[in-house]
């Protein structure tokens, strides 16, 4: 069997293989509601073969939306809406997972279906953001610092949006701390410019995500947590390699149970060179020095090339997006492709599996 049908385990959770599907945006809940899309979009990728699918980037609070048209996760309804897409990612084989999340100075921005870029006014629908200091990113509107009584309320949101998570169904939990959203930017000195115990040195930086990941896991004991980090900046003076090893070392001490190594976002100035497998040396690092189970992201587009990631010891799983959606059965072609003999053909489509 091809390592990257093998099955993994995260805490009592087993998955039945290495190959799962990114969280990616789709810009089409109302209200934070997910539709009838999100139940097509996501329980495909079930059918098609995924192991673990992780839901798109999932507000804990209405200001936490990258859009006016993201999914949330901050009142009963929402929940109840994704209780039946979690319900029929289940029942086709695959896990579900969610990543929670708050966009910070990056929120209450046009959809790219809009033809719009930067923030939507007040008067249309947008919001006044927050972030860890006054300082807007390139293009968008000036956020408002977050005092320490707001730092508590985004910290019982990620709680709150947790236990929603786990009522839905949920088994596996992701915080975003990534691409240059609300726990990214606290992490990051280049838009973290704080004076007190949450700006400064490392170890402050930190103590937003940490706290998170202790409430998370104090409000869904038990439940599998994966972190999602940037990194990198890919920018002088910003978050780093260095940075991410050792603040996944003390996330790991405090529960989370697997890193998913990503890169950018934070700023507009970055600079970094894009290709097949570009981020895989980042997760094998952060792996090989941190100590800690991880999977690589970023163009990791045919099965061949995920086997070898794997092989070659950098990622204990891989996670692909634009490929699943250019093939919801990127699972099954994989399997063939590597000759792995798997028992989850759905019965329907078992006239077209290529004969071995």
């Amino acid at each position: 069997m091809p390592r990257l049908f093998s099955p993994i385990t995260l805490r009592d959770v087993t998955i039945r293989n290495r190959l799962w599907v990114s969280p990616m945006c789709q810009y089409s809940a109302v209200d934070g509601v997910p539709q009838e899309w999100h139940h097509t979009h996501l329980a495909q990728f079930a059918s098609g073969g995924a192991g673990l699918i992780v839901a798109e980037a999932t507000a804990v609070s209405p200001e936490g939306r990258i859009s006016p048209e993201d999914v949330g996760l901050w009142t009963d309804e929402q929940r109840d809406a994704w209780a039946p897409i979690v319900a029929a990612i289940r029942r086709r084989g695959a896990v579900a997972g969610v990543q929670l999340a708050h966009a910070g100075r990056k929120a209450s921005t046009w959809s790219p279906f809009s033809g719009r870029r930067g923030s939507v006014p007040a008067e249309e629908g947008g919001w006044t953001t927050v972030a860890p200091s006054a300082d807007a990113y390139d293009g968008y509107a000036v956020p408002v610092a977050l005092d320490l009584a707001g730092i508590d309320r985004i910290v019982a949101a990620f709680a709150s949006a947790a236990r929603r998570a786990v009522d839905a169904g949920f088994q596996v939990l992701e915080l975003h701390a990534a691409h240059g959203y609300l726990l990214h930017q606290f992490l990051s000195p280049l838009s973290n410019l704080r004076d007190d115990e949450y700006g400064g040195s490392l170890r402050n930086r930190a103590r937003l995500l940490l706290r998170v990941l202790e409430a998370v896991t104090d409000a869904a004991p038990g439940v599998p947590l994966i972190v999602r980090f940037s990194a990198t900046d890919w920018a002088p003076g910003g978050w780093d390699a260095d940075d991410t090893v050792t603040v996944a070392r003390w996330a790991a001490e405090r529960g989370a149970d697997f890193f998913d190594i990503s890169s950018g976002g934070l700023v507009s100035h970055q600079r970094l060179t894009t290709g097949p497998g570009y981020q895989v040396g980042l997760a094998a690092r952060v792996r090989r020095e941190a100590g800690v189970p991880v999977n690589a992201v970023g163009m990791i587009d045919d099965a061949a090339h995920a086997e070898r990631v794997l092989e070659e010891g950098a990622a204990d799983a891989v996670m692909a997006g634009r490929e699943w959606l250019r093939d919801p059965h990127y699972g099954l072609r994989a399997a063939t492709e590597l000759g792995a003999d798997i028992e989850y053909w759905p019965a329907q489509y078992l006239r077209a599996r290529p004969a071995s």
